[in-house]
């Protein structure tokens, strides 16, 4: 059961759910900034995943289409603006914000923060930075070096080049993903 106070939704599980666990029912209650979400089944998780990986999907596709065009520099930039904002938004879906994370009650905060720090991830619950940006690109180097230089062969270089761009999206999109559907799931099992 959700209620809005103020600017923040309070989360309770139900009766159910509080009863399996050795805490009192208000142990649990959540508090969420608007907007955000707390996944509490491994249905909810799944469904999150699915959304996001429609979003990886969309947002390289505008990646490909940037690597099209022959212009020094645009597809790099394209890729930095399109990760600078993915990976928050995928954050946010799986509830793992900054701010989401300091919202949860504290044996959650702790499973999750354990969680991420066994993942290794330096984009889970972290404010995302061009400086990370630039290091997930790195991961992708030689696929961003070979875009690069195939885009100005016309026709079948940019073609070659957005193909490219599209497949290095979606291996980082998905990956980040994978890392933040690990952590969920691993906190779910703890509760």
């Amino acid at each position: 059961m959700a209620r809005t106070e103020g600017n923040e939704t309070i989360i309770e599980p139900d009766a159910s759910i509080a009863t399996y666990h050795s805490d009192s029912r208000d142990a649990y209650n959540v508090k969420v900034p608007r907007g955000g979400r707390v996944i509490q089944t491994l249905e909810e998780l799944e469904q999150v995943r699915r959304e996001c990986r429609k979003m990886v999907t969309r947002r390289a596709g505008l990646s490909a289409g940037a690597a099209i065009i022959p212009i020094p520099g645009l597809d790099i930039g394209t890729d930095v603006s399109l990760l600078m904002t993915l990976l928050p938004a995928i954050n946010e879906k799986f509830g793992l914000t900054p701010r989401q994370i300091d919202a949860l009650h504290p044996n959650r905060k702790k499973y999750t923060m354990i969680a991420i720090s066994g993942i290794g991830s330096r984009v889970i619950g972290s404010t995302i930075t061009r400086k990370i940006v630039s290091l997930l690109l790195k991961r992708v180097g030689f696929k961003i070096t070979a875009k690069t230089a195939l885009r100005y062969v016309p026709i079948v270089g940019q073609a070659a080049a957005a193909g490219l761009s599209f497949s290095a999206m979606k291996v980082l999109g998905n990956a980040h993903i994978e890392d933040c559907y690990r952590v969920i799931k691993e906190v779910l099992a703890k509760l």
